[in-house]
């Protein structure tokens, strides 16, 4: 069964523009779970636009599947993570001015600095995994750094459209495949939805998507629990 993990970002998002206590992102992240995602994700950015220290520590404190923390290489954000002890680190980019993740990494041109931060997670027994674009001399170095998971970023896909979405989809699976000959486990997401998420989940390698605005955003109409079941339809129906 294709895994999904639900990320809450959206939730804190809507707190934070009012600066109060709802909604709450923990809640949501055990709505989710009982709904049946399989983890929950958060991403603790530097500049703390949605998800706060607190949240990680009492998701971490709460949780019964697993946490995946989001998070640039940066000192201090390690050194929360090192506390923390989540299940899985994901290492994305980060940039103060975006609206949201815009790409993935380039661990090939920063080898040694990911290797030296995915050593330190080891040491604490947490996993970790790298968000790149699906091109072979990532995969590889995601591989050279030590990383067991890579999380190949979807967004190319998504915003395509016709024959480009065909392409963008062939790539995918093509670096999943490059992924899994190098022993390395394989996650996907950015910009999948409802409509999109089908044929992704349909590539035998990917064991795992990472969905958050347009899931959020969908459990506005309908509620949470019944978001998370939808979305987990659509992976059922991508292994019948």
């Amino acid at each position: 069964m294709k895994k999904l993990s639900v990320n809450i970002d959206h939730v804190a998002t809507l707190r934070q523009a009012r600066g109060e206590n709802e909604p709450d992102p923990v809640t949501a992240a055990l709505v989710a779970e009982l709904a049946g995602a399989a983890g929950i994700v958060s991403h603790l950015r530097e500049d703390r636009r949605h998800i706060q220290d607190s949240d990680v520590y009492l998701l971490r404190k709460m949780l019964k599947t697993k946490l995946d923390l989001e998070m640039a290489a940066t000192d201090e954000i390690v050194n929360i993570a090192l506390d923390v002890v989540p299940d899985l680190v994901t290492l994305v980019p980060e940039k103060r001015q975006e609206l949201t993740t815009e790409g993935g990494l380039d661990v090939a041109s920063q080898l040694s600095h990911f290797k030296t931060v995915t050593e330190k997670f080891h040491k604490k027994n947490i996993l970790v995994s790298l968000f790149i674009a699906p091109v072979k001399e990532q995969i590889t170095a995601a591989r050279k750094a030590g990383a067991d998971f890579v999380e190949l970023h979807t967004g190319e896909y998504a915003n395509a459209k016709g024959k480009n979405a065909d392409s963008e989809l062939a790539r995918l699976q093509k670096a999943a495949q490059d992924a899994r000959k190098l022993g390395l486990k394989i996650n996907a997401g950015h910009g999948l939805n409802y409509r999109n998420l089908k044929p992704v989940a349909m590539i035998d390698e990917i064991e795992e998507f990472s969905i958050g605005h347009s899931l959020i955003g969908h459990a506005i109409h309908v509620g949470l629990e019944r978001a998370v079941k939808e979305m987990l339809e659509i992976l059922r129906e991508a292994e019948r």
